[in-house]
């Protein structure tokens, strides 16, 4: 019918979920317990059992729950629970002019590669959404071992802005001049994919036409890391989505799908995939070490008496101002206001919630 429908995977009859693939096609969701099957818009199809009883079973009203509001965004589908949350463009803000510069950036779009890598982790999931909100400060301490020898925390200083372009969101960006060469604004050449050289011709002939579909400041824009409050994040370098998904106080369920220019020529798509899998797939070697931190974080921050003193969040408190090319409040890439003001608005998310 040309909408999207996103249902609740729990059975009407007994809970049991009916979807049990990442992704795929299916015209019938069926429960195996009793066999209950569900349209693709969640609708009650057919109930076995009703053949054999009298007492017929209401199917119009026992549908699969439905998720109260869904919008898109370039092919990016939200959902929310909340029937009277604000529209998602309102929700979004500026943080569209920011996520364009992926998900607009290629005339047919970008497309998801397999199924998403999961991957569960002892640690409250707000670690993971923080450190993609813009803490950008870790990357030559934590993974010294890869970076210690490269130009790019000295990049990073010089060039590297923290925006919040709506409290609760963040992005990490290296806002190249003008006059920068074009090899060096180019999208998706970190990592060992950017020395194949049909890699390199590929994302430079694409570089040359951003200018054309965004604007002349997004060309030289390099983003890094961004996060959407509550739980959605992408790696920019590596074209990776992730959303950290609660489990309890104390662990969380990772999901990782890779994207890419749906145009892109296969050969190109597969390298650019292995560079993925190399750095940030569950096994990748920068993935491992921010994973082992966030742990450790709940493991240290479980210690009793460490409840006597609250972390420090101050980095760059009150240095931050605005960009005359860049919307939002930004900050230099030490600037740690993307975290306070995630925190601010998770607080007052909870505080809603009570009152209600």
């Amino acid at each position: 019918d040309n909408k999207i429908h996103a249902s609740i995977n729990s059975c009407s009859h007994r809970g049991l979920p009916v979807c049990r693939a990442d992704h795929g096609n299916a015209k019938r969701f069926v429960c195996p317990y009793h066999n209950w099957s569900y349209a693709s818009d969640g609708s009650l199809a057919a109930v076995p059992q009703e053949r054999k009883v009298e007492y017929k079973p209401n199917k119009s009203v026992l549908g699969l729950p439905k998720v109260p509001r869904v919008e898109s965004y370039n092919g990016l589908i939200f959902g929310c629970l909340d029937e009277s949350v604000e529209p998602l463009e309102q929700f979004l803000g500026n943080s569209r002019w920011y996520l364009d510069c992926l998900f607009d950036r290629f005339e047919q779009g970008v497309e998801v590669i397999g199924s998403p890598h999961k991957w569960l982790l002892s640690g409250n999931w707000k670690l993971p959404v923080e450190n993609q909100l813009g803490d950008v400060a870790h990357a030559g301490f934590l993974h010294g071992s890869f970076m210690g020898d490269t130009d790019q925390p000295q990049i990073l200083e010089e060039f590297g802005v923290n925006v919040v372009p709506e409290p609760g969101h963040g992005v990490s960006v290296r806002m190249m001049p003008k006059g920068t060469p074009i090899e060096q604004c180019a999208h998706g050449l970190d990592g060992f994919a950017g020395m194949d050289p049909e890699v390199i011709e590929y994302i430079t002939d694409q570089q040359r036409r951003v200018g054309e579909r965004l604007d002349e400041v997004r060309s030289r824009l390099r983003p890094l890391c961004y996060s959407i409050f509550p739980n959605f994040s992408f790696l920019w370098p590596n074209s990776t989505i992730r959303v950290a998904h609660p489990k309890s106080a104390g662990q969380m369920e990772y999901w990782s799908w890779w994207v890419v220019d749906k145009a892109a020529p296969d050969s190109v798509k597969e390298k650019l995939r292995l560079n993925y899998t190399y750095f940030f797939g569950p096994g990748g070697i920068l993935e491992q070490e921010d994973s082992e931190a966030w742990m450790q974080q709940y493991v240290g921050s479980r210690i009793p008496y460490a409840d006597q003193r609250p972390y420090y969040y101050g980095m760059g408190y009150g240095e931050e101002s605005t960009h005359p090319e860049l919307p939002g409040a930004t900050g230099s890439c030490y600037n740690e206001h993307y975290a306070r003001e995630y925190y601010l608005r998770w607080l007052e998310a909870i505080k809603q919630g009570e009152a209600k």
